[in-house]
């Protein structure tokens, strides 16, 4: 992805960025912070790809060399990307990342070290990496990710340059979607979901969203109609098809959606659904639930993905979410 792409997703940001690589005046540790989907990691990936291309053409790298494409298939030895193990970033992996920066990068001296979820780092981690952000050189770039920048220590913030990613605008995301062929009802949920482009061409054409989708639906309907079957319909539907927390809570965002789209409609702003194609269904369960209950509705479920965050069994927290909705 070149930087005339990013800049029509994020163009404050890139223009910085390019700006400083023309000015050869790039800092030692960024923080790119924003929510999930704004590109963050592609971004950081182009801007690793710039530093170390020696083909590049003003700003943008080739893409074709070796430094490029290795890059590209993440397996340049220069280039580190260090990921939570487990809930954190452990002090051991921050530990690792100090040996390499005594050494001469394998295919020049420039190397970038991409540190994804920064904000889960232990506090031991965090302290051990001030070490790095404390005696910076010109060939080492650091650049933190984060969605929760507030959980950064504040000596990391004041040694790193920040840059705030916005998010796309969902209509614009809706017309990108439906311009490569996606419904509209799914190009609604995928922009519901994530800002990103690519993220949200994934999700569209992915049947396991779908079908959640469509789970998702059948649990509102019985909900409504049906509200001892929910239980039931809990068991045999939805605990055997999310079976994985990352899938629940992708269920779960979508039942919050739901619930925000019965608040549109009765405010008589039809045009924000997601769920666009349920519109009748949407009407039919507004007309007999309150703004106060569909309210506690949705604070429940948000209740429910903090706890499922928090390592609360998947199956008693579910049933439990279940028979608070079916009270109303």
């Amino acid at each position: 992805m070149s930087w005339e792409q990013l800049s029509k997703r994020q163009p404050r940001v890139v223009k910085t960025l390019t700006n400083t690589v023309r000015k050869d005046r790039l800092a030692h540790a960024y923080v790119f912070e924003g929510g999930h989907g704004t590109g963050k990691m592609y971004v950081a990936l182009q801007l690793a790809k710039t530093f170390l291309c020696r083909e590049k053409t003003d700003v943008e790298p080739c893409g074709e060399c070796r430094d490029c494409r290795r890059i590209d298939s993440g397996n340049h030895p220069d280039v580190h990307v260090v990921q939570p193990d487990g809930q954190s970033i452990k002090i051991d992996q921050i530990r690792g990342l100090q040996k390499e920066f005594a050494y001469h990068g394998m295919e020049s001296e420039k190397k970038v070290y991409i540190v994804e979820h920064a904000d889960r780092m232990t506090v031991q981690a965090a302290n051990s990496l001030l070490k790095f952000l404390e005696e910076p050189t010109s060939s080492t770039i650091a650049i933190l990710l984060t969605e929760q920048m507030h959980r950064l220590l504040e000596t990391i913030m004041s040694r790193s340059q920040v840059l705030s990613f916005s998010p796309l605008p969902s209509d614009q995301l809706i017309g990108v979607l439906q311009n490569e062929g996606i419904s509209l009802p799914m190009a609604s949920m995928a922009a519901a979901l994530t800002n990103d482009t690519s993220e949200a061409l994934e999700i569209c054409r992915e049947e396991w969203f779908a079908q959640a989708r469509d789970k998702v639906i059948q649990l509102t309907e019985e909900l409504r109609s049906r509200p001892n079957q929910a239980l039931v319909s809990l068991q045999e539907n939805w605990l055997s098809f999310f079976k994985e927390k990352d899938q629940l809570d992708n269920a779960l965002s979508l039942l919050l959606i739901w619930y925000k789209d019965l608040l549109f409609i009765q405010l008589s702003e039809p045009e924000h659904l997601v769920f666009v194609d349920q519109r009748q269904a949407l009407e039919q369960q507004a007309l007999h639930t309150s703004q106060k209950r569909i309210s506690e509705n949705m604070l429940a479920v948000l209740t429910a993905k903090q706890r499922l965050g928090a390592n609360v069994n998947p199956q008693l927290l579910m049933e439990q979410l279940v028979l608070r909705l079916r009270e109303g």
